[in-house]
This record gives structure tokens, sequence and C-alpha cells, in this order.
């Protein structure tokens, strides 16, 4: 599917009907040498969950990173993919830079921001959401789903951080608006503050309501609906 096709796919009202939650849980991630797998995702500052062996031929071990519903598994004999062939492993954060400081404070290699080329899809570059080319810094207009950084682990498992403030529409619901960290929310308080000053200031009077003000933009920032002005 192209990326046109996908924001039409976006377009698409959700169904409402109902069915069976099918909660994605468990990534598979191919490694060489588990102990040093172990050793970096635990640097990551990720909550080790598991490691289990049975004699010397079977070995897992779980991790999950902050504020995750979902997990990553690796160990010995748990898949047969090559090491290091697991890419394209998307961490979704609300504040790129303060995900790229957290890592680099850790002592891991993370690549400088970078968003898309616009329509431009070929080039040189490792494949990702929107293309193969890798324009530096984070997107100009700061828009969600848009800008980027890039990290490996020791085998070459190729994650990114995904800089996302705002939804798709029809991705969440408003009466649904959670946040995964005391971060996450900060940072959702921080963008909501930052528009408020603005609001104030074209209205030229101080906001006596500003706390409902903050919910009503951070619910519509959650659901990816049109901000109050």
């Amino acid at each position: 599917m192209t990326v046109t096709e996908m924001r039409r796919e976006a377009d698409v009202k959700p169904s409402k009907s109902r069915g069976i939650d099918l909660k994605l849980e468990i990534v598979v991630i191919p490694v060489s040498d588990v102990d040093r797998a172990k050793t970096f995702y635990a640097g990551l500052g990720w909550r080790l969950d598991a490691d289990y062996a049975s004699g010397d031929d079977y070995r897992v071990i779980q991790f999950t990173p902050p504020g995750s519903s979902c997990s990553v598994i690796f160990g010995k004999n748990v898949t047969a993919a090559a090491p290091g062939s697991a890419q394209g492993l998307y961490l979704i954060v609300s504040d790129l830079e303060a995900a790229r400081n957290e890592l680099l404070g850790r002592g891991v290699e993370v690549s400088e921001p970078f968003h898309d080329a616009g329509d431009v899809y070929v080039g040189p570059d490792q494949p990702y959401l929107f293309g193969r080319v890798r324009v530096s810094g984070p997107d100009p207009e700061h828009r969600s789903y848009r800008s980027f950084a890039s990290f490996s682990d020791p085998d070459g498992n190729g994650w990114l951080f995904q800089e996302i403030t705002a939804r798709l529409p029809g991705r969440i619901d408003a009466a649904d608006t959670t946040f995964t960290s005391q971060t996450e929310l900060a940072a959702a308080l921080r963008r909501a503050a930052a528009a408020h000053g603005e609001h104030e200031t074209r209205t030229g009077a101080h906001d006596e309501n500003w706390a409902d003000w903050y919910a009503d933009y951070i619910v519509r920032e959650q659901a990816g609906k049109p901000l109050p002005s």
C-alpha cells in the first residue's frame, strides 16, 4: 500500500461493529548473542519481564518499553529469522527530542532527527514509513507522524522513534484519552499551555476557565480533531 493509499484509508470511517479484541502483545526479534542483547535492552531502561531457560537449548527473555502495551522477546531457539533482520520497529513518542536525549544519556547511538522528502520515496536510505529519503531535521511544520530518529541493537535490528502528538481521525475515541506515562502527560500539558498562551494573546484577556480549555485541547489533540483557537 502506498502512502497515498494510506492517507485515503485514513479518510474511511471505522466500522461501528465490535468483535473480539486482538491485542498485539509480543514482537520477536532475532539476536545472535542473548546476553549481549539483554545488556543492551536493559541499558535502554526497558523493563525486564522474564528470563527463562530450559536446559542448554532454549532461553527466552522479555522486555517491555516504558509505557508500552507490547513487549519484545528474544533468546535461543525462539525464532528462525536471521539475527538483525527485524527492521522498522516503531516506538511512538510524544517528544522526539526528549526520547533521543534519554538514549544519548544512556550511551546509545541514535541518529539525528529526520523527516520525509515529500513525494520522493526512492533513495539510498533504510526504508521507513514515508520512503527511503531522510531529510535532516524534524518536520519543519512539526506535523504528527512525520519526524523520526533511528537506532539499532548490537545485531542491527532497526528501531525508529516516530513523533506523534495528534492521532489521525478515527484512530482513537476522544472519550478514551489516555497517557502511558507521566512524561507523555507533561508534554501534552506543555503543548496545551503554549497554545493557551496564544489564545489569551488573541483575546487580550485572562481566561478564568483555562482548565476547561486545556482539557478540550488535550482531548481534541489525541483524537485528531480540530484544536480550539
